[in-house]
C-alpha cells in the first residue's frame, strides 16, 4: 500500500522518510460488537466516522472561481516568461485544478500556470494550494514580487491553516498565475488549487481550523486522561496508549502544518521530516505494546505474542537507524519502514480479530478503532496513483478518524479498568470470605473489628462481642461425617446472618467457632439478641446423634470497656462462652470476673476443646 507524501497524515511521514507512506496507522476497526451491558447501540458508533466524514464535506465545501491549469516539469533554463509564453500556445499538459492533480516528485520540480476569470472590481481574491504540500511552492508574476511558501514558513503574512495561501495583488485582469512546486523528499502528493474571495478564504480557513482544533483536543485530551490513569493505576497499558495517541497527534501535526500554523512550534523547521517519519515508527511501536496488553495476547492469542511484541521492539530499531546520519544505514530504514509498516498494521488488525473471537472484551474496541483507517488508507493509497480525484477530504478524513480511534480506546480503556476493577472486588471478596459459609474468614472480620474499635475509640458508644461455639459438633461430624458437618456450619451461618443486623460484623472465626460484633446495642439488647440465636439455632433440628439431641450452640459475651483492644475482648467473650460450656451448654452468658472462669481460661485449648 503505497501513497504520496501528501495523503493521510501516517502515509504522508512515510513518504518523508524516503518511504512510500502508509497511513494505515490509526485504523481501527468496525466489525466488533459491543460488551454486554453497554448502552450504546453497535449501529450508533459504527455511525460516527460517517458524521466525522460528512463534517468534512461541510468543511471543503468549496466556494471558489473557476480555474483553468495546466502543467509541465521544470527544464534546465528554463525561466518564467518561456513558461508563460508555452502556456498561451497550449504547449502544456491540461489540468482541473479544482480536483486533485499529482505531480511527479523530481530534483527539478514542476512549473503550474493557472489562468483565473477577472475578478470583480475591488474583490480580494486568495490562491490556496490544499493540502498543504511538504515541499515549497514559489508564486511568480501577479504583478507582486516573488514568494515562496512552505508548511514550516513563519514570515508569510497571511498563513493558510492545513494549505497555503497567496493573497494575491488587486488587478483588474485575468493575468495568469504562475507557480513553481518546488522538490521534496518523499514521493509528490496530489494537490488542488482554489482562487476565492478574502472573505470566503476566511470562513473556509476558520472552519478547518475549528474542526481540527476540536479534533486534536480531543486525541490529546483522551491521551492525557490516559496519562494519569496510568500513573495512578500503575499500568503500562494506559502509558502505551499515551505513547501512541501522541505520536498520532505529531504525525497529523506536521503532516497538517497544524503545529506551525496556529501552534507556532518553530523549533521543528529543518527536522519535520525526520520528526515525522520518527513519529510514525514509534507510533505502530507503542501500538503495538499497547494492543499486547489492552487485548491481552498472551490469554486469548498467544502464538501472535512474539511476533506483536518484536513488531514493538523493532520499529524504534528502525527510528534509530533512520536518525543515525549513517547513509547507509538511513537508506537500510527507509527500504525497511514501508513494509513493516503495511504488516505490523496488517498483523494488529488480525491479533486484534483472533483475541475478540477467542473472548476478548476489549479487542473489539481496538478493532472498531482500526479498521476505519485501514479503509482511509487504501482510500489515500489509491488516490495518489490517480484514484479518486475528488475526494480530497481524504486528507483530513486522517484527523477526524484520529478522533474517532481515540474516543473507542478511551472506551475501552474505561471498560478494562472497570473489568479490571470489578475482578479486583471479586478477589477479595474471595479472600475475605469462608469458602463454606461465605461469611467473614477470620483475617477479615478482625480487620473489619478492629476499624470498628478504631471508629468508636474516644467514644460512649456500646459495641458487644459475641462468640459462638456449637455444641458437640466433634460428635455430629464423627457420628454422621464430615460432610453432614459442612451442612451444619452452612445452616447454622445461615440462621445468624438472617438474625444480626447489616451493619453488624458477623464471622467464622475457626472450625465451630463463630463471632459477631454488635454495634450500637447496650448489654441488654446483646443479651437478647444471642438469646434469639440460641434458639434459632436450637430449631434447626440438626441431630447429633442417635439419642436424639439436637445441635445447640453456646454463647460468651462482652461488652466493650474503655481502653479494650480485640485480642482482651474476644478473651473476655470466650471466657465467658466456656462457662457456658461447663454449666450446660445452649443458652448464653455475660462475661464476670470470677476464679472458675479465670482458672478454666488457663486450661490448655486442646483440653477445652474435647469438652465441648
Amino acid at each position: 500500500m503505497q501513497t504520496d507524501a501528501g495523503t493521510t497524515g501516517l502515509g504522508r511521514a512515510s513518504a518523508c522518510a524516503g518511504a512510500r507512506p502508509l497511513q494505515e496507522r490509526g485504523a481501527e476497526v468496525t466489525k466488533g460488537v459491543l460488551p454486554k451491558g453497554w448502552r450504546v447501540r453497535r449501529w450508533l458508533l459504527a455511525a460516527l466516522p460517517l458524521v466525522w466524514l460528512l463534517s468534512l464535506s461541510l468543511v471543503h465545501a468549496g466556494t471558489g472561481a473557476p480555474l483553468r491549469g495546466a502543467w509541465r516539469e521544470v527544464a534546465r533554463g528554463d525561466t518564467p516568461a518561456q513558461i508563460l509564453n508555452a502556456f498561451k500556445h497550449g504547449l502544456l499538459q491540461t489540468f482541473n485544478p479544482s480536483i486533485l492533480q499529482r505531480f511527479p516528485s523530481d530534483a527539478m520540480g514542476s512549473w503550474v500556470v493557472l489562468q483565473p476569470i477577472p475578478p470583480r472590481a475591488g474583490e480580494e481574491r486568495v490562491l490556496s494550494i490544499y493540502p498543504a504540500p511538504l515541499g515549497s511552492i514559489t508564486l511568480y508574476g501577479d504583478n507582486g514580487p516573488i514568494r515562496t511558501l512552505a508548511l514550516d514558513d513563519f514570515t508569510a503574512p497571511l498563513h493558510g491553516h492545513g494549505r497555503l495561501a497567496f493573497r494575491l495583488t488587486d488587478s483588474s485582469e485575468a493575468e495568469p498565475i504562475l507557480l513553481k512546486v518546488e522538490h521534496s523528499d518523499g514521493r509528490a502528493a496530489p494537490e488542488r488549487f482554489e482562487l476565492q474571495s478574502l472573505n470566503d478564504y476566511l470562513q473556509e480557513d476558520s472552519n478547518w481550523l475549528a474542526f481540527a482544533t476540536a479534533c486534536f483536543a480531543v486525541m490529546v485530551a483522551m491521551a492525557l486522561m490516559a496519562l494519569c490513569f496510568a500513573i495512578m493505576l500503575r499500568d503500562m497499558t494506559f502509558a502505551w496508549y499515551t505513547g501512541y495517541m501522541l505520536c498520532y497527534v505529531l504525525v497529523q501535526g506536521i503532516g497538517t502544518g497544524f503545529l506551525f500554523h496556529p501552534l507556532g512550534v518553530s523549533w521543528l523547521i529543518g527536522s519535520k521530516t525526520l520528526v515525522s517519519a520518527s513519529a510514525v515508527a514509534l507510533s505502530v511501536s507503542f501500538a503495538a505494546l499497547f494492543i499486547n496488553r489492552f487485548c491481552d495476547v498472551s490469554r486469548y492469542a498467544p502464538a501472535l505474542r512474539v511476533p506483536v511484541v518484536a513488531l514493538g521492539i523493532t520499529m524504534p530499531l528502525i527510528v534509530l537507524l533512520r536518525c543515525s546520519q549513517v547513509p547507509e544505514l538511513v537508506n537500510m530504514a527507509q527500504t525497511l519502514i514501508d513494509p513493516v509498516l503495511i504488516l505490523g498494521a496488517l498483523l494488529l488488525l488480525f491479533t486484534a480479530l483472533v483475541a475478540g473471537l477467542r473472548g476478548s472484551r476489549q479487542a473489539w474496541f481496538f478493532v472498531i478503532g482500526w479498521i476505519p483507517l485501514l479503509i482511509l488508507t487504501a482510500m489515500t493509497s489509491a488516490q495518489a496513483t490517480g484514484a479518486l480525484p475528488s475526494l480530497d477530504w481524504l486528507n483530513d478524513a486522517s484527523i477526524a478518524m484520529g478522533a474517532f480511534e481515540a474516543i473507542v480506546l478511551s472506551l475501552g480503556l474505561a471498560d478494562r479498568a472497570l473489568t479490571m476493577r470489578r475482578d479486583r472486588d471479586t478477589a477479595r471478596v474471595l479472600a475475605d470470605r469462608d469458602a463454606l459459609t461465605n461469611l467473614l474468614n477470620r483475617r477479615a472480620w478482625t480487620e473489619a473489628a478492629n476499624q470498628m474499635l478504631a471508629d468508636v475509640a474516644n467514644t460512649t458508644q456500646p459495641v458487644a462481642l459475641l462468640f459462638l461455639d456449637l455444641d458437640h459438633f466433634k460428635v455430629l461430624n464423627d457420628r454422621h461425617g464430615h460432610a453432614a458437618g459442612d451442612r451444619a456450619l452452612v445452616a447454622v451461618a445461615e440462621v445468624l446472618s438472617t438474625e444480626v443486623r447489616p451493619n453488624d460484623l458477623l464471622g467464622r472465626y475457626g472450625g465451630e467457632e463463630f463471632v459477631a460484633m454488635l454495634y450500637g446495642v447496650n448489654q441488654e439488647q446483646a443479651v437478647q439478641v444471642a438469646t434469639r440465636l440460641c434458639r434459632r439455632v436450637n430449631r434447626l433440628e440438626i441431630p447429633v446423634d442417635q439419642s436424639n439431641m439436637m445441635l445447640s450452640v453456646s454463647i460468651g459475651l462482652a461488652m466493650r470497656s474503655m481502653g479494650d483492644t480485640l485480642e482482651t475482648l474476644v478473651e473476655r467473650a470466650d471466657q465467658a462462652m466456656y462457662y457456658v460450656k461447663l454449666n450446660g451448654r445452649n443458652q448464653v452468658h455475660t462475661f464476670e470476673r470470677r476464679a472458675d472462669m479465670v482458672s478454666g481460661h488457663h486450661r490448655s485449648r486442646p483440653a477445652r476443646e474435647s469438652e465441648r
